[in-house]
């Protein structure tokens, strides 16, 4: 089957590295990438992407039903990564978390019902959950979001969930746990201290760097949603996850390590307000239809760490722009 998706958010980090796995996985497939190309929206990428001729790239808007209603016809798949992203930036400014996150999504899910598109993938993330003190939480968990960000993106999980329970749409909804490697923007912690270590500049450390997350390799999580397009079931929930916690500070040193300097780079900065202490989710559902994390997080942070150093041409720039 030839499948036409509906990538939203494919010129951000975890959707265009997606739309990668789909090209090379799935190399039939066609692409129609919807990005508005907000701060985190990178036009490099989109031009990387182009080079593949099942790449259509459409600069929209998911809260504008018009441009929405105008590319949502004839897809197969929605897979729905658009979204404000940042914690930080949340706090400063909640507005935007809102409106993209939760009328965004609504105004995407509104479309796909209409027009028929047989699967919706809503990604979100293990931050709904909130902090988790000890063990893992499972779909059912109650959720407890503790920043503007995460509040956002519990709303629109609740909401993907209810266009299944009202009407019968095959919508699914993921939760994963932080991801990082190539195309990340540069403010997200691990591309953040790398490119500062890159550019002989210290790496700010939140408080005491006990806040512990899971990492996961982007290209696991593209693997892990490529199998739920084919195989989840209608109105589930799945987490996703590789089981690799580490308190920051840990990640920090192995960075440091990595690009031969010590704890004396380190500027510790105050506490962000609200900040969880511990992500971890339990994802036993998805191993049961076949996936596991395929790589080691050293390997991987090595390869994450060589790739920055290789495209200082497509990082440079975005520093430039948010310095």
């Amino acid at each position: 089957m030839r499948r036409k998706y509906l990538v939203t958010g494919g010129a951000g980090f975890i959707g265009s590295n997606f739309i990668r796995h789909l090209f090379v996985n799935e190399p039939d497939a066609t692409v129609t990438n919807l990005d508005a190309l907000t701060y985190a929206g990178v036009p490099a990428t989109v031009a990387e992407l182009d080079e593949n001729q099942n790449h259509h790239f459409v600069e929209g808007d998911i809260r504008d039903p018009e441009v929405v209603g105008e590319v949502m016809p004839g897809h197969d798949v929605v897979v729905h990564f658009a979204a404000e992203s940042h914690v930080d930036r949340s706090i400063v400014g909640p507005s935007p978390f809102l409106e993209t996150n939760f009328v965004g999504t609504g105004v995407l899910l509104d479309a796909a019902l209409r027009h028929e598109v047989p699967r919706f993938v809503h990604v979100s993330t293990d931050e709904v959950y909130g902090s988790i003190p000890t063990g893992f939480a499972a779909e059912d968990a109650r959720l407890d979001p503790s920043s503007p960000y995460s509040s956002s993106k519990a709303a629109s999980d609740l909401l993907a969930r209810s266009y299944f329970v009202t009407y019968g749409y095959d919508v699914v909804v993921t939760r994963c746990t932080n991801n990082y490697g190539p195309y990340q923007y540069p403010e997200k912690v691990i591309p953040l201290f790398i490119t500062n270590l890159l550019e002989s500049k210290r790496v700010p450390l939140y408080g005491k760097g006990v806040n512990e997350r899971d990492w996961i390799f982007v290209e696991d999580h593209c693997a892990a949603l490529h199998l739920l397009v084919e195989r989840a079931e209608p109105g589930e929930i799945y987490n996703i996850g590789a089981g690799a916690q580490l308190p920051n500070i840990e990640l920090t040193r192995k960075i440091l390590e990595a690009l031969g300097y010590d704890d004396s780079w380190i500027e510790r900065v105050p506490d962000r307000p609200g900040h969880d202490f511990r992500y971890a989710v339990d994802t036993s559902k998805l191993r049961e239809l076949g996936w596991s994390p395929a790589r080691d997080f050293s390997d991987q942070l090595e390869h994450t760490i060589d790739w920055y150093r290789r495209r200082r041409d497509w990082w440079e720039p975005l520093k430039a722009a948010f310095a």
